[in-house]
């Protein structure tokens, strides 16, 4: 049945317009059912896990940490076009263009619930939005004949007589026009002040952090040089980088928290909150870093993390002869599996509570974290963590090593140059090159820099407290007018300096001397 009162532009409003409310309606849903997923979200987090991962490289390196917006941009634009092209569909064929709405919704819902950790409730957010969609687009477009206006315009059809019916079909249209409107306006205003109301960050206000029982000893003199320009040697929690595959922070409540040890042990163990911040914590400095940085690249901080040491906590639950991965999992369900020796060789790694003196930031993983210093951390950072699982690397695959990422991941020695920036103007004359170099696990013995490939020479090193920190050096140059490229090297405490050529971070980390070009006048 063709509805011929509807006009081109009215159809493709009542599209938009019922997608935008089924998308309100789901939202607020959500929020109502608790840290349940909108169907934008569940599609967005679908498409992270089945993007191509050159695909997803592309994404990180192009648009950094915005990567995640421009995903859901992306999805948004999609979904508006859809709607559109039903809208159109619905003066021809309202009935299966009202089924396309629906179905759009289920695939919401089909996403939703097949995403790690989640239930048959997941589904219905977008299940109600979809319902809702379905049927004001049957309203808008395709329920009466004769919705036309008097009115000749894109919008509101073809000049005609004022019948009765398109008198009725009008009212019925703006009536539809209108709860579309306040679904579509006022759902995700009210969506977001429920799930404001219940985010855990009043909750990670209200925790306090006990002293240590072991406190990292005070930084050296020297440790952070002070450089314009030049990152500071502790990175501040707001500036720390977040690389992950959560659209929307987990919201994990540490009244609620536990974490299960189980798998290959003799005792399986679980551990409440509060019971964690009753154990002897220890502070260790940290440096870690993203498997996804790129030669210069801005996915690496540090920190002073406040924990208890992992590798007691696996002791007191006997880990069994033969494993050899330890599988960890967040409350959104990804899954790091951290190679078992990396946590019981001795190396300071930590299930930790703490940043910087302050409970972790909740895009760092609040309440707890895990940090192994030394690899990426694909391989030994799990935030938001809830499960610890004791298996082996036969047996079970991680997020990122069943797609294609090693499953040894040591971090690499590199070197950044932070002063001066890329394309620089300076004046000629005494010019700081400076910039930070970490090797977790064996630390730094010597920067070098050169100048337009001339002779290397050795920049000054800043202190460190340890060898699982980065470390800032500093070199003095004497600019001369001209284009200049500026390239480092680092060495690491084994001898080894990190080799010339670019190598891209898949899959197991960037290599290559970081450089510079600026324009000295």
């Amino acid at each position: 049945m063709r509805t011929e009162g509807t006009s081109r532009g009215q159809a493709a409003v009542g599209g938009l317009a019922s997608a935008s409310a089924a998308a309100g309606v789901a939202e607020l849903l959500a929020a109502l059912a608790g840290p349940r997923p909108g169907p934008l979200f569940a599609v967005g987090s679908a498409v992270i896990d089945r993007t191509p991962e050159w695909l997803k490289r592309f994404a990180i390196r192009t648009f950094g940490e915005n990567d995640k917006q421009i995903l859901l941009a992306g999805i948004a634009v999609a979904v508006a076009t859809t709607a559109v092209l039903l809208g159109l569909a619905a003066r021809r064929r309202p009935a299966w263009a009202a089924a396309g709405m629906f179905a759009a919704g289920l695939a919401g819902a089909v996403a939703a619930v097949t995403r790690p950790a989640a239930g048959v409730l997941d589904a219905v957010p977008s299940l109600g939005g979809a319902l809702v969609g379905a049927a004001l687009l049957w309203v808008l477009t395709g329920a009466r004949p004769a919705l036309g206006a008097t009115r000749e315009s894109p919008l509101f059809g073809p000049a005609g007589a004022d019948m009765p019916e398109q008198r009725a079909g009008r009212r019925l249209f703006l009536l539809g026009s209108a709860g579309a409107v306040v679904a579509a306006v006022g759902g995700p205003p009210l969506s977001r002040m429920l799930r404001e109301a219940r985010s855990v960050e009043s909750a990670r206000r209200a925790v306090r952090l006990p002293r240590p029982a072991r406190t990292a000893a005070p930084l050296p003199a020297g440790t952070d040089l002070r450089l314009p320009g030049l990152g500071p040697f502790v990175t501040p929690n707001r500036d720390f980088y977040r690389v992950d595959t959560a659209l929307v922070l987990p919201q994990v409540d540490p009244a609620e928290w536990t974490l299960r040890i189980h798998g290959l042990v003799e005792r399986p163990v679980e551990l409440s909150f509060d019971e964690l911040l009753r154990r002897p914590l220890v502070e260790h400095d940290i440096t870690l870093t993203c498997v996804s940085n790129e030669v210069g690249g801005p996915y690496v901080g540090n920190a002073r993390w406040l924990g208890l040491p992992l590798a007691g906590l696996l002791r007191e639950a006997g880990v069994r002869a033969g494993a050899d991965q330890l599988l960890s999992r967040s409350a959104d369900g990804w899954t790091c599996g951290t190679p078992l020796e990396s946590v019981l060789d001795g190396r300071q790694a930590l299930l930790a509570v703490g940043m910087n003196g302050e409970p972790l930031p909740v895009a760092n993983g609040f309440p707890a974290r895990l940090v192994v210093p030394g690899l990426y951390g694909y391989a030994s950072a799990t935030k938001w963590v809830v499960d610890l699982e004791i298996t082996c690397f036969t047996d079970s695959e991680a997020y990122w090593v069943a797609r294609g990422y090693a499953e040894d991941a040591p971090i690499k020695t590199l070197t950044r140059i932070d002063v001066p920036r890329p394309l620089r103007r300076l004046p000629s004359g005494r010019t700081m090159v400076a910039g930070v170099s970490w090797a977790q696990r064996r630390g730094i013995a010597a920067v070098e820099v050169r100048v337009d490939g001339g002779p290397w020479r050795q920049a000054h090193l800043a202190s460190v407290p340890g060898t699982d920190t980065w470390r800032q050096w500093v070199l003095e140059w004497n600019a001369a007018p001209g284009t200049h490229r500026i390239e480092a090297r680092a060495t690491d405490t084994t001898g080894a300096t990190q080799p010339p050529a670019r190598v891209p971070p898949f899959p197991d980390g960037a290599t290559g001397w970081h450089s510079v070009v600026v324009t000295v006048i």
